[in-house]
């Protein structure tokens, strides 16, 4: 009875041996932090990796207690989790901060398994660091566009509140005119256009005011919008402008003639693209403009072209569509327009790019969402 003892046991401490042999090179040579950790809160074995990432010798990681080495601000729930364990509770993708001997940190996140009857944990962690960092990055840029968005729409609601009461009494002074004592016929027709130049404007500022004051986190609406009648809204209110330059505009919207669109960002997105054309015409030619829709690959698309200046696009690549950013000496200029198109595209699921040359003149694509 006793040799089928002593056989017996001889048999469990080589199984044990086996195992350890086993699972030895995994353990030695994972990439990825193993431990194995007593429910008295002591590591009884770590692998080189972990020695590795946090700069301490296996004797220092063994003679401390885990919390030592626990980031103080994670202390707390870290103990709240160790609790948990001890209660034969599965951990994963538990993420905490770790101190390195450098006094630097590590963000690493945790699968750790209990075994209750042997008060073990065995746990493994992947360094989440450089995920912790970008994601960090993310949200500063997130917070930086939000604070952007929210100074663009407060300028936005100032120019237009401010604006609208000396429109408002220009219009009152055209009305007031006595049109029937002005002979002139071509004194008349200036003064019928800053009529109607002041009108528009006043409808345009009363518009972008009714969208402000709407509740910011209300969807824009969207609705079926007719290119045909947002390029004869847009054209009216800069008559003067595209009479003055003798600017040449053809449209051929015979493709398709409506897209699913917010109303104002179409507009703005016409006033922008044509009045640039004509702002960053050539000196030696008139402005020529041509916009159009098109259907190319599957996609709808709306195309602004014009035989303007142009710029070394290659030379602004991702630039082209910041905010401030300016590709002409021009006074006018104030890098707002092509950010202001961008957004509207954007927010609308779209895509908007563009080709251009110095001297060439500048091709804008808008491609919508299905």
């Amino acid at each position: 009875m006793t040799q089928n003892n002593n056989r017996s046991t001889d048999e469990m401490e080589n199984e044990a041996i086996r195992q350890h042999l086993s699972l030895e090179p995994f353990f030695e040579t994972s990439p990825d932090v193993l431990c194995i950790a007593g429910f008295d809160g002591y590591f009884k074995k770590v692998n080189p990796a972990f020695e590795k990432l946090l700069g301490y010798t296996q004797k220092e990681l063994y003679n401390r207690p885990i919390n030592d080495f626990v980031h103080e601000k994670d202390k707390h729930i870290t103990h709240s989790k160790r609790n948990e364990l001890k209660q034969n509770v599965t951990l994963r993708n538990f993420e905490n901060r770790y101190v390195k001997k450098s006094g630097e940190f590590v963000w690493l996140s945790w699968t750790s398994i209990p075994l209750y009857t042997e008060e073990l944990v065995y746990a493994i962690a992947k360094d989440i660091t450089h995920l912790k960092k970008l994601e960090e990055e993310r949200n500063q840029l997130l917070a930086h566009l939000s604070r952007v968005n929210r100074n663009l729409k407060f300028l936005s609601y100032s120019a237009s509140h401010d604006l609208r009461s000396p429109v408002a009494n220009m219009q009152t002074v055209f009305e007031l005119l006595d049109l029937s004592k002005i002979q002139d016929e071509e004194t008349l027709e200036i003064l019928d256009a800053m009529g109607m130049a002041t009108y528009n404007l006043k409808k345009t500022l009363n518009n972008y005011l009714d969208v402000l004051e709407k509740d910011e986190n209300v969807d824009i609406k969207l609705e079926v919008v007719n290119f045909e009648e947002v390029y004869n809204e847009v054209c009216k209110s800069i008559e003067s402008l595209i009479e003055g330059s003798q600017a040449n505009i053809k449209v051929d919207f015979s493709a398709f003639e409506f897209v699913k669109f917010g109303r104002i960002a179409m507009e703005s997105i016409f006033l922008n693209l044509i009045t640039n054309s004509i702002k960053y015409s050539r000196p030696d030619a008139f402005p020529e403009v041509s916009i159009f829709s098109k259907t190319e690959g599957g996609k709808r698309q709306l195309v602004f072209r014009d035989n303007g200046k142009g710029f070394d696009q290659e030379n602004f690549k991702d630039k082209i569509f910041g905010l401030h950013q300016k590709f002409s000496d021009n006074d006018e200029s104030k890098g707002i327009g092509l950010y202001l198109v961008h957004s509207n595209v954007s927010s609308m699921g779209g895509n908007i790019t563009v080709e251009s040359k110095p001297n060439q003149g500048t091709t804008f694509t808008i491609s919508f969402a299905e």
